[in-house]
Formats: structure tokens, sequence, C-alpha cells
């Protein structure tokens, strides 16, 4: 086959399916090289550093004798450079870090990276914050975009609703680039980037290793993974790489006994009102003897289970000395049991759920790079395909016990509201939710990049992305009756199925002029367009026979329920009739109320999340075009000593409220000013970087009426703090320390309602006059004062590693230790749920390994969480009345709901691999 036939099938291919991949690593100059690691002996773009046993340098490495090549070498600016020449904040662990720390899951490496920080309910379930841009409470699956952009190689798989826990094996480096990026990266780079670099496939080179691990968790169960790569020469210019892994995580949180008794006979006394008739009667709290339930049959020790498989596959294919294609393909599946949190009102790591909980979540990438040169002038296209499937079942019982509590004086929420079968009998109240999401995600990227060597340079190109979501969530009541249920889906307290799309359309570049061989300006915009939709349905059944006068009081004698809990403002009651008016303000403006039924999303009974437009429903939009930019200058004094001057700005799109009658939420905007340094002084290479931020207009989200999500733009906070890292390699002593601090505030009161302009958070509803008292009817709540802490990210949080190798035998031996320290941080932005979930306490952990290698072969002792400490990784509530402590009447519940997700108690493991 010819070169011409091959280029000719590939771009077909290319065309066909409109699909691409990461981008081609350009061989690093003389300059860019480290004294330690002459470019001589260095290994191709892409290798794995510690597979190459016949380089003597790369041995070193290995030895930890000088630094690791697969750290000094980063893409960070869609070029090939040594970290030290790179003005930005950059972290890199590199593929010995990766092996030396057994770093395997988001978990893993988080803990080395200070400037970030995270919260999460369970595996694959984890929103990420930068440099304290965090509020909280975000990862809704209409909720905001990610403020941190996630990449594979140089696909974007930022994702709504859980970061993408990619498994760490065979993985060249993973960089983690600070502050706003959005230039080069774009939209949901807002806070940073974070960017996992996997090994491609080496020509000519026949290699491959097998690792193994068992382990055991203190108070739990028995753990461990199998892991495979190998590469494989095809043909002179073809090379193939694949790599394999399955791991089973062992469970430590115990489901014990619990049992419910719900209010049954309410309890009455005389109605003493002026308007009551003679023998009315109040109801003033309720009998607990109504429905009993209890867990027995779910009661089980180590129940949080976690099993992963999956496998990535690469093809390195050489057309001719200038033009490559790499297609990958990636497949994880993940499926788990139980729950990852503990009730904060049991004992130490355990919970009490009444019903089993699967869940299974699958990502599959297809990806394709087309690289080359145009003259001198070096073309990229990069994108990818991306699927991501999962469903779960989740038990509610939390729902029913929070609002029996808090509905106790009127008899609870079985007499308060209703519950009953079709014949009329009271059944059991408690909920489960079924559902998940179907994502599916296209980036494609073009970039034309003039030679780095020149005095003048350039990289630019076009951007295009769609993201969409088939958003599922069923809340059951069994045996509820049909007239109570979501319409035409009996069973169904309340229904969200909706489709969300995402679209963002770019042209960006970055200019870079040497004024002088030590000093050189950068500047680089983007021009971004969004266009965000989402349309379907959301909310309770409603029964076509309840009508409402214009006070919303019920019309007639005996008028029936509306639907299960009563609510007469949403789901079927907030769809759209024709017209043009939903269903409830027909009723009571007495226009049609024939709803619209075109056009529906299947297994939907009408449409609320959308808008009415030429006599039909439209999918509720979003859109907006804008600029980023970054500015930077560096000063270059000595090619050991580097200082850089950092101006730019990040953006996170604006989106949509899913809840009939709010308006959209506006994008929000980091701004960035920054000084850095860079050091290499002999073994030792100290870097660091002193900001202050701006994040203007930012969105937070709280759950609303129904537990219904909420979005808006607050006002703005402030973010300053310093992050630096030390490295030190000399002799088999290698040292890393890394530390940040963070001080992240609100600028001014933070209220309830957007675009409230008075600072105090009053509103005036009838505003006649605004000087005169009369007309302030109402105001709106302090969500949270000037000068309250964004939630999450720790004030001060430092991480570092020892490890010292030493000759032993026919191999060698070694010794590290591990330390993570961070503080304590908010729960949540908004003070009142602070004031119920609390602190997030501070926590250290240490970590101890002991291995040696021989020849082709090594094994390992491991302890991790050596401590057992209890570490928090976040705290929250389920639902908006599950953190309310008193009831209706402002009595106290005696309820505390708050979940706690620990980390990982000490694990104790052996690991051992071979490699050929």
């Amino acid at each position: 086959m010819t070169a011409r036939t091959i280029r000719a099938l590939t771009l077909g291919f290319l065309a066909s399916t409109a699909i691409a991949s990461p981008v081609f690593a350009q061989t690093p100059s003389p300059a860019d090289a480290t004294p330690e690691t002459p470019t001589t002996q260095s290994p191709a773009p892409g290798t794995n550093a510690t597979d190459v046993t016949s380089n003597p340098v790369v041995q070193s490495a290995q030895d930890g004798k000088v630094p690791d090549e697969t750290e000094i070498i980063i893409t960070a600016t869609k070029r090939e450079e040594n970290l030290q020449n790179v003005p930005m904040s950059v972290q890199a662990i590199g593929t010995r870090r990766l092996d030396q720390l057994n770093i395997s899951n988001f978990e893993d490496y988080t803990k080395q990276l200070p400037s970030v920080s995270f919260q999460t309910a369970a595996p694959g379930f984890t929103t990420v914050y930068m440099r304290g841009v965090a509020t909280g409470g975000d990862g809704n699956h209409t909720g905001s975009l990610p403020s941190v952009g996630f990449y594979l190689d140089e696909q974007p798989v930022t994702t709504i609703g859980g970061t993408l826990d990619v498994h760490i094996y065979d993985i060249a480096r993973i960089e983690s680039l600070a502050g706003p990026q959005g230039t080069l990266y774009g939209a949901s780079s807002e806070a940073g980037t974070i960017r996992i670099i996997t090994n491609k496939p080496e020509l000519g080179v026949t290699t491959g290793r097998v690792d193994a691990e068992f382990n055991g968790v203190s108070h739990g169960g028995v753990g461990g993974s199998l892991e495979g790569m190998i590469n494989l020469p095809v043909a002179d210019n073809i090379a193939f790489r694949a790599s394999a892994f399955y791991q089973h995580d062992a469970g430590y949180i115990d489901n014990v006994f619990g049992e419910r008794t719900y209010c049954g006979d309410p309890i009455t006394e005389p109605d003493t009102s002026p308007d009551a008739e003679p023998g009315d009667t109040v109801t003033v709290g309720c009998v607990r003897n109504g429905i009993h339930v209890d867990n027995a049959a779910f009661v089980k020790k180590n129940f949080n289970v976690n099993d992963t498989y999956g496998g990535r596959a690469a093809l390195k294919i050489d057309l001719d000395d200038n033009w490559t294609v790499t297609p990958t393909i990636l497949h994880q599946h993940s499926k788990t049991e139980g729950v990852w949190f503990m009730d904060d009102a049991l004992g130490d790591l355990e919970t009490q759920r009444f019903r089993k909980e699967p869940a299974t979540d699958k990502f599959t990438q297809y990806a394709l790079t087309i690289e080359g040169k145009i003259a001198n002038f070096d073309i990229t296209y990069a994108g990818a395909f991306m699927h991501r499937p999962n469903f779960s079942i989740n038990d509610y019982t939390d729902y029913a016990d929070a609002y029996d509590r808090y509905y106790e004086p009127y008899g609870g929420i079985a007499n308060y509201q209703y519950f009953f079968d079709d014949a009329g009998n009271p059944i059991d109240i408690r909920q489960y939710i079924t559902g998940g999401n179907n994502f599916k995600k296209l980036s494609q990227e073009l970039r034309v990049a003039s030679p780095a060597e020149n005095r003048f340079r350039f990289i630019g190109g076009l951007f295009y992305q769609r993201q969409s979501n088939d958003i599922l969530q069923e809340y059951h009541v069994d045996d509820l009756a049909a007239s109570l249920s979501v319409n035409g889906r009996p069973g169904l307290l309340w229904l969200t199925k909706q489709e969300r799309i995402d679209r963002d359309y770019a042209v960006f570049g970055e200019l870079s002029f040497d004024v002088t061989p030590q000093f050189t300006l950068t500047g680089g915009g983007r021009w971004y367009k969004f266009d965000n939709t989402v349309f379907g349905f959301a909310g309770f059944g409603r029964d076509p026979n309840f009508i409402q006068d214009s006070n919303g009081d019920a019309i007639g004698d005996d008028p029936p329920p509306p639907n299960a809990v009563g609510s007469t403002k949403t789901g079927v009651a907030q769809c759209f009739t024709t017209s043009g008016d939903t269903l409830r303000e027909s009723q009571i403006n007495g226009t049609d109320t024939t709803l619209i039924l075109n056009g529906l999303l299947p297994g939907t009974p009408c449409i609320n999340v959308g808008r009415f437009a030429d006599g039909v429903v439209k999918p509720k939009q979003s859109k907006d075009t804008g600029w980023t930019y970054r500015f930077n200058g560096t000063w270059k004094p000595h090619d050991s000593l580097m200082f850089y001057a950092t101006r730019s700005k990040g953006f996170r799109p604006g989106g949509i409220n899913r809840q009939p009658g709010l308006a959209p939420y506006a994008a929000d905007f980091l701004i960035n000013n920054e000084l850095g340094w860079k050091t290499t002084l002999g073994p030792v290479r100290w870097n660091g970087a002193i900001y202050h931020q701006i994040w203007q207009k930012f969105q937070f989200s709280f759950l609303g009426e129904n537990s219904l999500t909420v979005v808006q733009n607050g006002r703005d906070a402030k973010i300053n703090g310093i992050e630096t890292d030390v490295n030190y390699v000399y002799r088999g002593l290698t040292l890393n320390v890394a530390a940040a601090y963070t001080d992240a505030k609100t600028k001014d009161n933070i209220c309830g309602v957007a675009g409230n302009p008075v600072p105090d958070c009053h509103l005036l509803l009838t505003p006649d006059d605004p000087t005169t008292e009369e007309d302030e009817t109402e105001f709106d709540e302090i969500t949270a004062p000037k000068g309250t802490r964004l939630p999450v990210t720790p004030k001060f949080k430092i991480s570092a590693t020892a490890r010292y190798t030493w000759d032993m035998g026919p191999g060698k031996a070694h010794g590290q230790i591990g330390f993570v320290h961070q503080g304590s941080a908010p729960s949540g932005l908004n003070t009142a749920d602070q004031a119920v979930t609390g602190t997030i306490p501070a926590y250290t952990l240490v970590d101890l390994f002991a291995g040696y290698d021989w020849s082709r072969y090594s094994v390992e002792l491991f302890g991790t969480n050596i401590f057992d400490e209890r570490n928090q990784l976040s705290r929250f509530v389920v639902c908006s009345l599950c953190g309310v402590l008193e009831d209706v009447e402002g009595n106290p519940t005696g309820l505390n709901q708050t979940k706690i997700v620990p980390g990982r108690p000490r694990t104790i493991g052996i690991r051992a691999g071979m490699k050929f």
C-alpha cells in the first residue's frame, strides 16, 4: 500500500467520522533540554520511561538519580516544552512518580496537587475545583458547567455531574495547569485544567509489563487489581500499544439495622380561631402508629464495593516523514454497590439504607489525531467522540424521614399530603429513585503552529464542541394511586426527563515575540460562542379536574387532590397550553387549557421545561458570545532562572434553570493577575506563583422548592493565594514538596434573589416610592454575607514525599514516606446550610512504601493512611428539608441527616510487577 493510498484512506475515515485525537509531540530543541537529561539520550515523545530500560538516562531516572523526563517535558502550551520554560503555574506527575505513589484513580493524584480540591459522593461522581474557585452544590445535570477542564491527551472529557475517573495505568504524566486557561483551552477551564497524557505507541519496539496488587482495608474487606500493557511493531511505520486492567475496591461502609415508624393518627384539638365554627378542630401533632419499616433484609458489612475494568488501544501510523495518524479507543466500565457516605448521627463508617443501590458508569472514547507539516508549520487536527451512559437506583428514605418530621404538627406527611393506593388505602410513603444520564460529547480542533525556535511565533486554531445529555430520574412510591402519580406513569411521584445540549464554538490564538534573548512578550485571545438548551419535563402529576381560582384556592365542594404531595405549582401544572399560558395559569385566567402534546419527548406527559413561541414549545435557551485573553511577560536572566507576570481571563458558559418560570443564568468570569518564578539550582527545582483573582458574578446553586436545584449569578469574590513546589533528586534520594495557601472570600453580600441591586439584600416588591417603608413588603435574605469564605477549598494544603533507593544484592531496594495535610474548609456557601452540614475538618495522612527491584521484576509492600485518619472528603444533605432541624412550627425535630464521605481507611497491601 502506497503512502498516498494510506493518506487517502485515513483522510476518508476522518471525513466520515468527524472524530479526532491527541497532538503529535514535537522533538524538543536542545535549548529545552535540562543539563541532567541530554536530548541525545531522551526517549521518544510519548515513551513510557520506565519501559525503555536500555536507555542509561532513563535507567538513572528509575533509580532516582536524575529528574524524570516525563515530568520535565510537558505539552501544557500545546507545544512540547521544558517545564522550566513554560511561564505558567504547572505541576506534572510523571510516569515514575505515578508508579512510586501507587496512583490509580482521581483521589490518589489530587492528593499531590495542593491547588486542587473536590467534592464527591461516589466513584465517578466528583466535582473538581482549583485555586478556591468553588461554591459547592455543583454537579446537577441541568446545573452549571464545571469550572475546571479535564483533558485526556488533547481531547476535553469534562462532563457535568462527575469528573471522568480515568484509571491511571500506562500513563506518561498528569499535568495540572492552575489559573484561567481561557485562550488555549476555553470554556470550563475557567479556574484551571487537568490533563492526563497517555503513553503512545513506539515504532520498532516490543515491550510490555504486568502488575498485580492485593490489599486489605481496615474496618473493611479485601481488594486488588491486575493490569497489563504491551507495545508491538506492526510494520516499519506502524506500532500498536494496548493496556487493560481489572480492579476491585473493597468496601468499608456498614449498612446497619434501622427502623422507622411514621405518623399515623392525627392529634387534634378544638379550633379557637376567630372564624372557627363550633366543633371545628385543628391538627397539632400525630401518633406514630403509621407505616413501620426496617432494613433488616439489607443489613451488610462493607457493602460499598466497586469493580472497574477497561482498556485502551492505540495505533501510530507514520504516513511519511512529515505526517502521522494516531487512532485510539478507550473503554472503562464501573459497577458499584452501596453508598460511600456515613451518617453523622450514627457510628463510625455506618449508615442506614433501606434498599439495594446498584449503579453502573461506563464511558467509551474514540479519538483520532492527524498531525504533520505544511512548509515549516505544524498542523494538528485533534478531536474525539465520547459516550458515557450511567444508571443507578437510590434509596430516598431520608426524604420521607425529613418531611414526616417537618410536618408532624400537621399530622405528618401522610395526613398533610396524599399517599394512598387506588383503593384509598394508606401506603408506604418512602421513595426510591431510578435513572441516570446518557452523555455524548463530540469535540474537534484544528491548530496551526509556527516553528518554536522563531523569534516571532504563533499558535492558533478553531474549536467546536457539542455535548448532549438525555436525563432521566424517576421517583417511585410503591402502590401509589394512578390519580396521584405523574400523568400516564402510575407509581411515579416525580419525573425528570429532559434533553440538554451544550454547543461551543471558538477561534483562538497566541503570539509570542522575543524582545531580547532574555525577555519575551506573549499575547493571546479567544472568541467564543455558546448556545445551550434544555427541553423536557420535570415535576409532579396533576389531576385535570383540580381547578383553582385567582387566589390559587381549589374550586369545588370536594376537590380532588392535585397530586400526591398537594403541589399546585410544579410538574403538569406548569406545562404549556395552546394559549401560551401554563395549565395552572390557564385555569385561573379562564384561557384555553388544552396541553400542547406535539413534539413531546418520549415518556413525558407534557412539556414544562421550554418556552412558548409561534404556537409551539421550543427548548429553553441560553446563548452569548465574548472574548477571553492572556497577556504574559517572561524574563529569563539565566538558563536556570525565570520570572513571569500574567494577566488572564477565564470563563464558564451560562445556562438554564429547569424550574419553570426561572430565568437563565449568565456566564461568569475569572480575572487572574499572577507573578511566578521557576528556578533550577543543581539538583533542586523550585517553582512558585503568587496570584490575585476576581471571580465576577459567580454562579452558585442551592436547593429550591421541591428540592429543585436553582442556579443564579451572585456578586464577586476575591481570591488571593500562593503556591509552590520543590523537587530534589540526587544520588538515590528524591524529595518532592508542594504547598498552597488560598484565601477566597465574597466581596459583597450574596442575595437569595439574582440581580438584587441593594447591598444589604433588601428586596422592594412594590417600589412605587422606594424611599417609603410602606412599599417594602418583603425582604430577601442574605445567603452569604460579605467576607464569607468560599467552600470546599482549605486555606492551606501541603503534600510531600521522600524516597531513597540503594543497591542491594542483584537489585535495588527503596523506602518511601508520603505526607498530605490540609486545613479545614466550609462545606457550603449558604450560611444557613453551613450551619447544618458543618465544617470539613482538617486532616493529615501518612503513607509508607518499601520494595525491591531486580532484573525485570519488582515487589513492594505499602500502607496508605497508615494512622487510619478519618479524613472527610464531603459533607452534604440529600434534600432541601433534610438539613432543617426544626419542624414547620419551629420545634426541634432531633433529626440530623448530614452525610459524610470519608476517605479510604488504612490500607495495607502488596504489589508485584514484571516487565518484558
